[in-house]
């Protein structure tokens, strides 16, 4: 197999962090426009975390926040968020770096994005979550062939 020196896995990775960023970056400016709402599944352990001891020690792992009604004091940075959001009535800040970011999802145009863990380096890889994952009918798929390029259209609940 020949070497992929322009490292498309890692600049397409970028690219799909970068959507995650710019949503991000237009709540912030604009709000959630319609029925737009947000579930982010990150690293709990992943460097530049940050969150309090008590939540770290209910999600050791990996947490889903979901950005809808109630958070405050949205900031996006190129390489993080942060976001207050409330905890059995107790506001809480969390830092997220977006390379901890395992899954984004907005579920009210069954758009969703997963990353998963890479076997050999520090980044995390993204893929599209497949039409089965965001619950797009049979006649929708545009291809279950692997190597094929699919519209992001076929992601999208018509």
């Amino acid at each position: 197999m020949p070497s992929d020196s322009i490292q498309y896995d890692v600049l397409a990775r970028e690219a799909l962090r970068h959507v995650v960023h710019d949503v991000l970056e237009m709540a912030r400016r604009e709000g959630l426009p319609g029925e737009h709402h947000f579930f982010i599944t990150f690293q709990t352990t992943a460097p530049g975390v940050s969150m309090s001891d008590d939540l770290r020690s209910d999600f050791p792992e990996e947490m889903t926040i979901v950005l809808q009604h109630q958070y405050w004091d949205l900031e996006v940075t190129p390489d993080q968020f942060s976001v207050k959001l409330a905890f059995g009535g107790v506001p809480r800040e969390l830092v997220v770096p977006f390379k901890a970011v395992t899954a984004f999802f907005d579920p009210s145009v069954q758009f969703g994005l997963q990353f998963t863990a890479a076997p050999t380096e520090d980044e995390l890889p993204a893929q599209a979550l497949s039409p089965a994952e965001v619950d797009i009918s049979e006649d929708e798929k545009t291809s279950d062939e692997p190597g094929e390029v699919v519209s992001l259209d076929a992601f999208r609940k018509k």
